[in-house]
């Protein structure tokens, strides 16, 4: 009874931490704001005010939060799945990218199917190319061979590079003179939007996503294992659990994740391939999963908010 109740506590004071840590460093960061602010001689309270009303006080507005939080709940949770095993994943931009590339591949090469056909295959597509690009690192993590937070980082170049090869050669759309960029998506390979707004289906992709990674995590055995290698991984493997497997697993469902955020960035944002594709979504999910430490309604919390600050500054 005192072992399950000191479980129980340890998660209180893990979930009381990450409240803590997300409060604090966004009152950090809206004081820093405020500060530069005073220094350009704004008003920071009125600046505040505008902000919130342009986006939550329009329907148009609060539209665009949700649009931009979508691929940051994504790569967040990307994040936040391998880190359930102590592994850190920093290659969510690159993932996003090569997800972002595999999608466009099946756009390009199947443009005759119908919606109801393609639009799984560019989500199928998506979600491979960016758990077989964080594969690769969980591969070399389960090996031994390089620490996957090292690799992962560097991945994320060679990915963008990777895009921008296929954009300036062998993908460039003749159409666009000098801009890089693939050919325009077909009507079939573009994601349905909702209540005539930009938010897309990506959303229920994202909160599929979300509910999912609870339900596993907290009720299922899988969960169970995956909380006994995340308190000891030479314990839980001693004890029959499968470490090496689910470091490729954790990795791969991951990475599929973000390559779900760049499915969704240029199906339905963009509508093409482009080397801007993505601001730093990849590194911004790793922040919110950071400051939230993983949890599912911290992930939302902080996407919301962080979706207010940028979609306010547009």
């Amino acid at each position: 009874m005192d072992k399950a109740s000191g479980i129980v506590g340890m998660f209180r004071h893990k979930r009381l931490a990450a409240i803590i840590r997300f409060g604090g460093l966004i009152g950090i960061a809206l004081a820093v704001f405020a500060l530069v602010l005073l220094v350009f001689g704004q008003n920071p309270l009125r600046a505040y005010a505008d902000i919130f009303k342009a986006t939550l006080g329009t329907p148009y507005g609060f539209s665009e939060v949700l649009v931009k939080m979508i691929p940051l709940v994504l790569t967040a949770l990307a994040v936040a799945i391998p880190s359930r095993i102590w592994l850190i994943n920093v290659g969510g931009e690159g993932q996003l990218f090569i997800g972002a590339l595999f999608a466009t591949w099946g756009a390009i090469n199947f443009n005759d199917l119908s919606a109801w056909l393609l639009l799984p295959l560019i989500s199928i597509l998506g979600f491979l190319g960016g758990g077989l690009w964080a594969l690769i690192s969980g591969f070399m993590r389960a090996k031994g061979w390089a620490s996957e937070t090292i690799s992962t980082l560097l991945m994320n170049y060679v990915a963008i590079l990777l895009v921008s090869f296929f954009v300036f050669g062998p993908w460039k759309d003749p159409e666009s003179a000098n801009y890089p960029q693939s050919a325009p998506f077909p009507d079939a390979a573009i994601l349905p939007f909702f209540f005539g707004s930009r938010v897309h289906l990506g959303a229920v992709l994202a909160i599929v996503g979300l509910l999912l990674f609870y339900f596993v995590m907290s009720r299922t055995r899988w969960g169970l294992e995956m909380r006994a290698m995340g308190i000891n991984q030479e314990a839980a493997r001693r004890s029959g659990i499968s470490t090496y497997r689910y470091i490729l697993l954790l990795m791969f469902i991951g990475g599929g994740m973000a390559g779900l955020a760049g499915m969704g960035e240029v199906s339905a944002i963009h509508g093409q391939l482009r080397p801007s594709l993505s601001p730093g979504l990849g590194y911004t999910g790793f922040l919110i999963s950071w400051i939230t430490m993983g949890s599912p309604l911290g992930i939302v919390a902080a996407a919301f908010l962080i979706s207010i600050i940028t979609a306010g500054g547009d």
